[in-house]
């Protein structure tokens, strides 16, 4: 899909016709190849195919090529399973138009577009471009801020006892098992929107120190803006990221006390069970000389002896503290 708008409408007809000198932005969306030629000729610009966007070394993602700017960065977007993935978003920049090339639905996109001829702010490709980091921006601000809910509340969980407050070590199992289910989402989460805020704000940088004549004072005051925003909001995702870190720590810190515990009781256990077991095993034995057997109150005797030797080991543990 291209979507062609201009300043002050964005009224096309189509790849059949000449392009408007208009034009200050091109958006292509799972473009077809008749739309990326007629693009490139038109623009005079080679479009980034998806595999080269998706390059991580900064040669690839941060090109300037006979006064023309060819950026890249990861976005988030939502799959069928409402679940985060990254996608690539390709940024060619000109004196005056903007085409950005994308292989998924993004909403800030959609917002931007409907902004253009009618914001006196989207006057040229610069200043979508922009527009369209801060929204970025924006975004990820709001994802952090819900991230950092989601910690704080997963956190009151786990240190407040609601992981192993519970007679039955199944369920204690169970919400052990979920908590690092839930850390591991939201590690995943954080992860996926430092690699946003990291290709924005390395793009904007960039785009910032080029020195292109034909970017404005104005549009350099919002990259560096743009910059300060991402430096702070990095200061909040390591803040974000070492708390994370603390609850991966505290859960498997109580499934190993609770795997203490288990194999606490079972020493008692075996303890208790030692004595009787060796008493039971002596009288057990068929031997004819057996003074006991001959006794009046070997029996009462004998069980008595059994109850003790369990009993005892038992009130010894107790008053040790190994168990209340």
């Amino acid at each position: 899909m291209l979507k062609l708008h201009r300043w002050p409408s964005d009224d096309w007809q189509g790849i059949g016709a000449e392009m408007p000198s208009e034009i200050i932005w091109a958006d292509l969306l799972n473009a077809t190849a008749e739309e990326k030629q007629f693009v490139e000729r038109m623009l005079k610009i080679r479009i980034p195919s998806e595999e080269s966007l998706s390059e991580i070394e900064a040669s690839s993602r941060l090109i300037l090529e006979h006064g023309t700017l060819y950026l890249s960065t990861p976005a988030v977007r939502l799959n069928e399973d409402n679940e985060a993935e990254i996608t690539p978003v390709g940024f060619v920049i000109g004196p005056h138009v903007l085409v950005t090339v994308r292989f998924a639905e993004l909403p800030i996109f959609d917002q931007i577009s409907k902004r253009v001829g009618s914001d006196d702010s989207l006057e040229n490709g610069m200043c979508v471009f922009t527009s369209l980091l801060e929204a970025m921006i924006d975004r990820g601000a709001d994802a952090l801020e819900h991230l950092g809910a989601k910690v704080d509340q997963l956190s009151r969980g786990v240190f407040k006892g609601g992981l192993i407050r519970t007679r039955r070590p199944v369920r204690s199992s169970r919400r052990m098992r979920e908590a690092l289910e839930n850390v591991g989402e939201l590690a995943d989460r954080l992860a996926k929107a430092r690699d946003v805020l990291l290709g924005v704000g390395r793009i904007a940088s960039y785009a910032d120190n080029v020195g292109s004549e034909w970017i404005t004072a104005a549009s350099k005051k919002r990259l560096e803006a743009v910059s300060k925003d991402v430096a702070s909001l990095s200061d909040y995702e390591t803040r974000l990221s070492d708390k994370i870190q603390l609850l991966l720590d505290a859960v498997l810190g109580f499934i190993n006390i609770q795997q203490s515990e288990l194999f606490k009781i079972l020493t008692i256990v075996s303890v208790v069970g030692v004595p009787p077991t060796i008493l039971v095993g002596i009288w057990g034995m068929n031997f004819k000389n057996m003074p006991e057997l001959s006794w009046t109150f070997g029996y009462p005797l004998s069980l008595l002896a059994i109850i003790a030797s369990g009993v005892l080991p038992l009130i010894w543990f107790k008053r040790r503290g190994w168990f209340e």
